[in-house]
């Protein structure tokens, strides 16, 4: 167990591959604060949904990348080109543990039959929609392209997607709301005394 849990600390040393192709260098997004914010998202599609196990949504999306510690992450174009043995990883990595209950919440995610497994999916498409428009707010322009449409702009273009109508209802608030919504009515200018 222990070494899993230093192996899930490397999460946090591994970047998220789609840098290369949205021409960033945010150094804050990779796997672990990916995973964190994935979990939040599955919890309320799983509220939101109603006849799905949220515990069991939130572990699904805390383990989905978990094997990129060992595999690393991969864009669209590397897919193209690399052969990931998942099967492999998942038994060396989670199979060893004491508890099988984590091979078997991977397992069900990738076979994506379960409502839990396909809200925690929806759940990994809308934390990439919060973060390609937090970067369209930043200005960039590739951010706008993959958000939008590549040949024709389409709104919510990105909620295609997703599979569930509930991540379709987040995913086109998220496109509706500014990035920096939260803090607007925190803001003061006036010091507590």
């Amino acid at each position: 167990m222990t070494q899993f849990l230093f192996e899930v600390g490397t999460m946090r040393k591994v970047a998220r591959m789609h840098r290369q192709t949205l021409f960033t260098d945010d150094m804050s997004d990779n796997i672990a604060t990916h995973s964190f914010r994935v979990a939040f998202i599955g919890f309320f599609l799983a509220k939101m949904h109603g006849a799905a196990d949220w515990q069991k949504v939130i572990m699904m999306c805390l383990l989905h990348d978990t094997g990129e510690s060992r595999s690393n992450d991969h864009n669209w174009i590397h897919k193209r080109y690399v052969n990931e043995d998942e099967e492999a990883i998942m038994g060396e990595q989670l199979g060893t543990l004491p508890f099988p209950e984590l091979a078997d919440l991977a397992k069900e995610y990738h076979e994506r039959k379960s409502i839990e497994s396909i809200l925690a999916k929806d759940a990994d498409v809308l934390d990439q929609i919060l973060l390609l428009r937090e970067y369209e707010w930043q200005g960039n322009k590739e951010a706008v392209l993959w958000l939008r449409g590549k040949r024709t702009s389409e709104p919510y273009n990105y909620t295609k997607y997703l599979k569930t109508e509930v991540a379709k209802e987040l995913g086109r608030a998220i496109y509706d709301e500014a990035p920096s919504s939260w803090w607007n009515a925190l803001y003061t200018n006036q010091r507590k005394a």
